[in-house]
C-alpha cells in the first residue's frame, strides 16, 4: 500500500504494533489498544509522517527503542499520554510542536532530553511524579518557543526554575508547592495566565517581587490554598484575580492599591469578618465588574464597595441586615446575590416606607427598564422574605 497516508486503528486490542508500515504514510493513530511494544520501522523512515498517537495504551520504556523516529524527523504531533512511562523518549523529532506525557509515572526528566526541541510550543506533563529534584535548571531552558507547559498534579513544592522565557499559559496546579521565589516568573514576560491553585501556599511563601514586570500577566489563580491574607505585590495589570477558598481573614487597605485593571474579583469562602474589611480596600478598582464575597463572615456589607461593579455576590455570610446606604451610588449594578443570610423582614432600611416586596427572581431578570425602578424601590423601602 505505498499510497497510504492515513490509518487509524484506535480502540482495537492491539497488544503490538505493524513491525512495517507504508512510508507514504502522514498520520497514524493507534489510541486506545493494548500495545506494549514499538518497533523500528514502525514509524521510522517516514519523511511524510506528521502525526503520531498513541495514548491509552500499555506502553512502557522498553518498549519504545531508541530508533523509533529515525528517519521521521518532521513528525509535528505525538501524543503518547496515558501509559505506563518512567523516562522521556529518546531521539524525539525536532520537527515537533504539541508533545504531550501527561499521565504516565515520569519522575525525572534528564538532562537534554528536550534540548533539540526548539519549535516545541505545547508540552503537557501533568499527572505524573515529577519533583524539584526531578527538574534542573536547563531541564527546559532550550524550549525557546514553548508557549504551553502543563506541570500540574505533580509533586512540586516550589515553582521550577529555569522555565522558557516564551510561556503564555503556566498550569502548576494540584501540586505540593509552598513557595514561589522572587526570580523564577520574572523573565517569563509573555506569561498571561498563571494557575497555581490547589496548592500549600501561604502569603509569606509568595515573594514580594515575585511578579515584578509581567505586565501581560492578566489572569492569576490562587484559589485552594492557605493564604490568611491577600499576598502582596500582586501583578499589576491583573484582570482575573481568583482567591476562593483561603483562609483569608481581612482585606487592607493596601492589598489592592495597585491592581488597577482588575475586572473580577473572587474572594468567597475565606474567612474575612466586616471589621477586618478597610474602608479604602476597594478604592483603586474602577474597572472592577464582578466581586464575590460570598461565604465569608460578614455580619455587614463592607464600605467602600466599588461603585463600578456589574455581579456584586454576598451568599452564604451572616448578613442580618443591610444599612441605610450600603448600596448607593452603584448604579452600574445588574446582578444582587444575598441568598442564605440571616436576613428578614424590614431588614434592609429599619424605619423605610411600606412598599410592595419584590422577589428575588424579578429582581435578577426583569428587563432593564423594570429593574432600574425596582433598583429605586429596594433602596427606599423593606423587602419581605
Amino acid at each position: 500500500m505505498t499510497n497510504l497516508n492515513y490509518l487509524y486503528l484506535a480502540n482495537n486490542k492491539l497488544t503490538l504494533a505493524p513491525r512495517f508500515l507504508p512510508n507514504a504514510l502522514i498520520s497514524v493513530d493507534f489510541a486506545a489498544n493494548y500495545l506494549t511494544k514499538i518497533y523500528g520501522l514502525t514509524f521510522g523512515q517516514k519523511p511524510n509522517l506528521r502525526s503520531v498517537y498513541l495514548h491509552n495504551n500499555k506502553l512502557a520504556d522498553a518498549g519504545l527503542p531508541d530508533s523509533m523516529f529515525n528517519g521521521s524527523s518532521n513528525v509535528e504531533i505525538l501524543i503518547l499520554s496515558s501509559n505506563f512511562l518512567r523516562h522521556v523518549p529518546k531521539h524525539l523529532p525536532p520537527a515537533l510542536y504539541k508533545l504531550h506525557l501527561k499521565n504516565n509515572k515520569l519522575e525525572k526528566i534528564p538532562p537534554g532530553a528536550f534540548s533539540e526541541l526548539s519549535n516545541l510550543r505545547e508540552l503537557y506533563l501533568q499527572n505524573n511524579y515529577l519533583t524539584d529534584e526531578g527538574l534542573d535548571n536547563e531541564t527546559f531552558w532550550k524550549l525557546s518557543s514553548l508557549e504551553y507547559l502543563d506541570l500540574s498534579s505533580n509533586n512540586l513544592s516550589r515553582v521550577p526554575v529555569g522555565l522558557p522565557r516564551s510561556l503564555v499559559l503556566l498550569h502548576l496546579e494540584k501540586n505540593a508547592i509552598r513557595r514561589v521565589d522572587a526570580d523564577v516568573l520574572t523573565p517569563i514576560r509573555s506569561l498571561e495566565y498563571l494557575l497555581l491553585h490547589s496548592n500549600q501556599l501561604r502569603a509569606d511563601g509568595i515573594h514580594p517581587l515575585a511578579f515584578q514586570g509581567l505586565k501581560r500577566l492578566h489572569t492569576v489563580h490562587l484559589y485552594n490554598n492557605a493564604l490568611e491574607r491577600v499576598p502582596s505585590g500582586l501583578p499589576r495589570r491583573v484582570r482575573t484575580l481568583m482567591i476562593l477558598h483561603n483562609q483569608i481573614t481581612g482585606i487592607g487597605r493596601e492589598d489592592f492599591a495597585t491592581t488597577y485593571f482588575l475586572e473580577e474579583l473572587n474572594l468567597s469562602y475565606n474567612r474575612i469578618t466586616s471589621p477586618q474589611v478597610h474602608r479604602d480596600a476597594f478604592r483603586k478598582l474602577r474597572l472592577l465588574r464582578s466581586l464575590d464575597l460570598s461565604g465569608n463572615r460578614l455580619r455587614t456589607l463592607p464600605a467602600g464597595l466599588p461603585r463600578n461593579v456589574h455581579v456584586l455576590k454576598v451568599k452564604r455570610n451572616e448578613l442580618a441586615a443591610l444599612a441605610r446606604g450600603a448600596l448607593a451610588g452603584m448604579a452600574q449594578l445588574r446582578e444582587l446575590y444575598l441568598t442564605s443570610n440571616h436576613l428578614r423582614s424590614r431588614a434592609l432600611v429599619p424605619r423605610g416606607p411600606p412598599c410592595t416586596p419584590v422577589g428575588p427572581a424579578q429582581l435578577q431578570w426583569g428587563s432593564q427598564g423594570h429593574r432600574d425602578s425596582l433598583w429605586a424601590e429596594v433602596s427606599a423601602c423593606s423587602l419581605d422574605p
